[in-house]
């Protein structure tokens, strides 16, 4: 079989270092993917928003499933525009469609979506620009910090924790001006609720789901959690804290009124949720739901998964997936991003990376994010660069190989945190 994976980041490239795996699979095609899918499978200069042009590719390269790496194209409703086409509408999907991804598309629907099934989250409340005055008396009844969400998709930087009030305000006015563009359309202002945060991932077929490792990401450009936001720094797995007892209460709390909720509203999902969790006291509440898998999470929560993935991707297909097996790798897996200088601000793309050939394959795996080919040279495109994954039976055994691989690799004026974990406990 023939499988398109959309998308061009670290998650993709990891998509794809796994399916390769599977006996049966023939050909990978990614579209637009990096410069680590294409030496994988074969990269399509195709945009993952542009529908028409995949449509084209599944029909020329007789692909007979198409796996949605990022958000945007499942927002943007790729899963109907398949459902819709006579030609598509029997190639399987691993994505939901454009009604179920109103989960990450949509602050306001995600947070009464989960009201309406009892899901622990934050209180909040949502504002339209002419609501204004009204936003600004939530914020009185709230202690600070003030949590302030542009409603849409913003690329990950749509999200504001402000100590101040009047600066809140500032900023609420500043977002209704369109500093997040149409994404601040509309706000949603929560509580704030303090812990410590992680991610859990399920694939379900609409019906049954199957529990994947858990993660925790690094957000912060700065170590020690300091300074601006990114699309993520690092991840660890397992997750230390979340043993079986509090993974129980995620599954009885969280999981299974998600499944069992997405189903009542005839929503009939199939792909992969992202959970988006803060552990408060030992309870775990919903910070966000994604509708895809995470990144940098994927990159060490896909390494983990011992079982053939595409077996599972089948299941979500076919709707046997309770039929499947997940088993995992009890040994820790960590990824430390090195990223381009400047980011997540201004950056430089096209510069040369070297070393990439004296990595460890063995116990480590380097997962491309921001790269192209240019003639035999593998530069930078992005951001994000690289990912370097390492396994280890304990955390920093784990960390040890992912930070002696990574200093092996090099690039003009690359940057990496060199405290991912930093905040666990050992003992």
């Amino acid at each position: 079989m023939n499988i398109l994976v959309i998308g061009s980041g670290g998650r993709e490239h990891a998509f794809v270092w796994k399916l390769a795996q599977s006996k049966k699979i023939d050909h990978i095609y990614i579209c637009p993917g990096n410069a680590g899918t294409g030496g994988i499978g074969t990269n399509l200069s195709i945009e993952v928003n542009d529908f028409r042009g995949i449509k084209q590719a599944v029909i020329d390269y007789n692909i007979k499933m198409v796996v949605v790496g990022p958000e945007i194209p499942l927002v943007g409703g790729i899963h109907d525009f398949f459902l819709n086409d006579d030609i598509l509408r029997e190639i399987p999907v691993i994505g939901p469609t454009k009604r179920g991804a109103m989960l990450e598309g949509s602050k306001k629907f995600a947070k009464e979506f989960m009201a309406r099934h009892s899901i622990p989250t934050a209180a909040y409340k949502s504002f339209s620009p002419n609501e204004i005055p009204e936003a600004y008396e939530f914020m009185k009844s709230l202690d600070p910090p003030y949590v302030i969400k542009a409603d849409g998709l913003a690329a990950g930087k749509g999200v504001l924790i402000l100590d101040d009030i009047e600066k809140a305000k500032i900023e609420i006015e500043t977002i209704f001006g369109g500093k997040f563009g149409t994404a601040g359309d509309l706000i949603v202002i929560e509580e704030f609720l303090p812990g410590i945060e992680l991610s859990v991932f399920v694939i379900t077929d609409g019906k049954t789901y199957k529990l994947l490792p858990e993660a925790k990401d690094y957000k912060r450009i700065g170590e020690g959690d300091t300074g601006l936001n990114t699309g993520g720094m690092g991840a660890v797995s397992p997750v230390m804290f979340a043993d079986e007892p509090f993974i129980a209460k995620v599954t009885d709390r969280i999981i299974k009124p998600t499944i069992n909720g997405l189903k009542e509203e005839g929503i009939d999902y199939k792909g992969f949720i992202f959970f988006g969790l803060i552990n408060v006291k030992g309870d775990p509440y919903v910070i966000e739901y994604n509708v895809r898998m995470g990144d940098p999470e994927t990159e060490v929560v896909i390494p983990r998964i011992k079982s053939d993935l595409f077996d599972l991707l089948e299941g979500v297909a076919e709707g046997n997936l309770e039929k499947k097996r997940v088993e995992v790798d009890n040994r820790f897996a960590t990824t430390v991003m090195m990223v381009s200088g400047g980011y997540p601000g201004d950056y430089e793309k096209g510069k040369e990376i070297f070393g990439l050939e004296q990595t460890d394959k063995l116990n480590s795996v380097v997962f491309h994010a921001g790269t192209k080919q240019s003639g035999s040279r593998i530069v930078s495109s992005g951001g994000r660069v690289l990912s370097v994954t390492a396994w280890g039976d304990t955390l920093d055994d784990s960390l040890r190989e992912s930070y002696k691989n990574i200093k092996m690799i090099s690039f003009e004026n690359s940057y990496y945190r060199k405290d991912i974990g930093f905040d666990f406990d050992r003992r």
